[in-house]
Order: C-alpha cells, then sequence, then structure tokens
C-alpha cells in the first residue's frame, strides 16, 4: 500500500502504518486537550489510541497466524484510521477453513476483553456499561474502557456483512451448503443493505456513519466482483489469457529501455530473461521507483523483483490471477521444459472474463449456435496448454 511505512515485524510479517493514521493522531489530540483544556488529556488521548491499535494489531495476527496454519502467507499488517488491513495472497477454498480464519480476529478481542475484566475485578475497578458513560470525565479506568472497546470491536466484527469478519463467517456458513458464488453473493447483499441503513441513519444521527456505510459499501462491491470473476475465471488454463506477444529484457540493461517501451507500448510489465532462463520482472512501480531515485541508467537487475512467482500455461487461472493481484505486476508464465511462454496480467484476464461475460449473456438470449462458434473461433484465436506442456 502506497504512503505506508514499516514500523515493525512480528511473526515474520511486516506491520505498516499508513500517513493518515498520523492526523488521526493529531486530531485526537486535539479533541482530547480541547475537551479538558490540559496536556494530560491530551497524553492520555493519545495512549489510549495506541493502546487500541496495538488491540487491531493482535485482531489482525489472530487471522495472519490462523491463516498460516493453512499454508496462507500474509504479505502485512496495515493500520488506517479505520483499524487495520491483514493483506492475506488469499482466502482458504475450504469453508471451514476461511470460518476459522474469519472468527480468528474478533476471537483475539473477546478473548482480551475476558482477560482484562479478570484482571480489573481483581484491581477492584467497575465493569459496569454505565461507568463508560462517564467517560467525558476522564474518570473511567483504562482497564474498564479497554474491556468494553474490546467487546465493542469483537461484537461490532461479527456483524454478518462485508467486509467485516461477520460478513467472512457468513459466507463460510453458506459456502457448506450453497456454491462459494452464490454465498458470496448473499453476504455481499447484506453488506450493501446494511450500508444503506448505516447510511441513512447517519443523515440524522452522526455523519461518521455514512463514513463507514461508504467503507462498507464499496467492501462489499469488491467481494462480490472478485468472488464473480474467480468463479468465472474458474477451470480455464492460464494459456488462454495470456500474452503473447511480449519484449523481454536483458538484466544489464539501464531502467531507461523499458522505460521508452512503455511509453512506445501497451506493455508495462517486463520479464528480465538471462541465459535463457527468467531471472526476475520488472513493473511499472519499480521503474518509477528507479527513475525518482538512483536515475534511468540504474541496471534493470538492481531494481526488478528477483522472485517473481511463476505460472504454468496449464494452472488455473482463477489462482493466478489472485496472484497477479496479490504481486501487482504480472507473472511469467513457464512451459515444463522452463522456457517464458507468456506473461499473465491482469489487463488481460480482465479482458477475456469481459468476453467470456459478454458470450454468456448472448448466450443467455438464446443465440447458442453463434455463440458455440464464436466460443470455437476464439479458443482457437488465443490457443492452450500444447500437450508437451
Amino acid at each position: 500500500m502506497k504512503w505506508a511505512w514499516r514500523i515493525a515485524r512480528i511473526a515474520g510479517i511486516d506491520v505498516r502504518v499508513h500517513v493518515t493514521f498520523f492526523v488521526l493522531l493529531a486530531w485526537i489530540a486535539w479533541i482530547s486537550y480541547a475537551s479538558a483544556g490540559t496536556a494530560a488529556a491530551a497524553l492520555h488521548g493519545l495512549l489510549l489510541v495506541l493502546l487500541v491499535f496495538s488491540i487491531v494489531i493482535l485482531h489482525e495476527l489472530g487471522h495472519a497466524l490462523t491463516a498460516r496454519r493453512f499454508g496462507i502467507k500474509t504479505r502485512s499488517i496495515t493500520l488506517l484510521p479505520i483499524g487495520g488491513v491483514a493483506s492475506l495472497e488469499r482466502m482458504p477454498d475450504d469453508p471451514r477453513q476461511e470460518l476459522l480464519v474469519a472468527i480468528a480476529g474478533p476471537a483475539v478481542n473477546l478473548g482480551l476483553a475476558a482477560i482484562l475484566a479478570v484482571v480489573a475485578v481483581s484491581l477492584g475497578q467497575p465493569l459496569a456499561l454505565g461507568v463508560m458513560l462517564e467517560s467525558a470525565s476522564g474518570s473511567v479506568p483504562l482497564l474498564t474502557q479497554l474491556v468494553w472497546i474490546n467487546l465493542a470491536l469483537g461484537v461490532f466484527n461479527l456483524l454478518p456483512a462485508f467486509p467485516m469478519d461477520g460478513g467472512r463467517v457468513l459466507r463460510a456458513l453458506l459456502a457448506l451448503r450453497v456454491s462459494d458464488i452464490r454465498a458470496t453473493r448473499i453476504a455481499a447483499g447484506l453488506g450493501q443493505a446494511m450500508a444503506v441503513v448505516l447510511g441513512i441513519t447517519g443523515l440524522f444521527v452522526d455523519p461518521l456513519l455514512i463514513f463507514i456505510a461508504l467503507f462498507l459499501w464499496m467492501g462489499a462491491s469488491g467481494e462480490a466482483r472478485l468472488a464473480e470473476a474467480k468463479h468465472a475465471a474458474h477451470g480455464v488454463p492460464v494459456a488462454t489469457a495470456m500474452v503473447r506477444e511480449f519484449e523481454a529484457m536483458s538484466p544489464e540493461l539501464p531502467v531507461a529501455v523499458p522505460l521508452r517501451r512503455v511509453l512506445e507500448t501497451f506493455q508495462h510489465d517486463f520479464p528480465v530473461v538471462a541465459n535463457g532462463r527468467v531471472v526476475g520482472m520488472l513493473g511499472r512501480e519499480a521503474m518509477l521507483r528507479a527513475l525518482a531515485g538512483p536515475g534511468p541508467e540504474v541496471p534493470i537487475g538492481a531494481v526488478m523483483n528477483r522472485d517473481p512467482k511463476r505460472v504454468h500455461p496449464s494452472d488455473d487461472l482463477d489462482d493466478a490471477f489472485l496472484q497477479v493481484l496479490a504481486q501487482g505486476e504480472a507473472l511469467p508464465v513457464i512451459d515444463g521444459h522452463d522456457r517464458l511462454v507468456g506473461v499473465l496480467t491482469s489487463e488481460s484476464v480482465a479482458e477475456l472474463l469481459l468476453v467470456r461475460e459478454a458470450m454468456g449473456a448472448r448466450a443467455a438470449r438464446g443465440a447458442g449456435g453463434s455463440n458455440l462458434a464464436a466460443a470455437r473461433m476464439l479458443e482457437l484465436a488465443v490457443g492452450g496448454p500444447s500437450p508437451e506442456l
């Protein structure tokens, strides 16, 4: 994620903070100072926010470490003003595993709430909800605040609406009985319905609810679109969507060469080849960073991705597409003889899915015979994995 800096590495996972998070800290400090008129109040507000986001990190680690049990890596955890985001490579295909990954985050919050409640009671601190209503007076013990904050985070995240954890829990439970795509449509629909309700409520109660509603709507819509794309790509080989006409680069060439090709052609991701083998990938973002840093004469080998994910022409396109999205750059397609035979880009996948969608719409209108012929023509045009791959 752009404008995010690494602040820690926990269990092999980078923890990053987005620049907007510091805006939140400044706003909280100002509000706390304005309400009480003391620097101590501002410091207390900052401490509470930092503790809350420490809890958010633990919440996201719950997701990440549970996913790791199922062989799924987490690239990073990013702190934003609205919370945290764990960037998992993908969600498990098994609904039972997805259920465990989704529920792990809220379980961390509820577990922390229970532990902190025991500590608070042992120290003689009040836990009644009514005590929290006195927060404006600054008399609420910190432990009491953390207990209720954890409870609120746990319960809120379990609301059955995408993109919150509860929406994923609901989808996983539904997927035990219906298809994945139908389960996603139902969960996304509930998420959008909840967004509408929150948005309308925000018009009369609190404008902040409108912001949350927009977040829910966009998240639910994004999940639905991704699920539709994954469903459409299932069972389609990578060879059908890969780009077959492309230009490869040598690691010794200066970055200025591929930059010139970016301007002259439609290609903006370049396989880097040495001695007939792929040794890296050079994406547009890496080229721009090089241009802004060491300059256009820096060798490609110094700035390329040296360990790109690779896919085979016969691999399933739905998994490969998720890898393209996770990497943020195109993937080299390598055949059974370790030869570079294509490049898989997000644009090439999107174009194929658009064609399949249009063909499906034509078939739905009753033009089945023409659709079959068109499908055969497209198959011949784009080819498929050859028998020796």
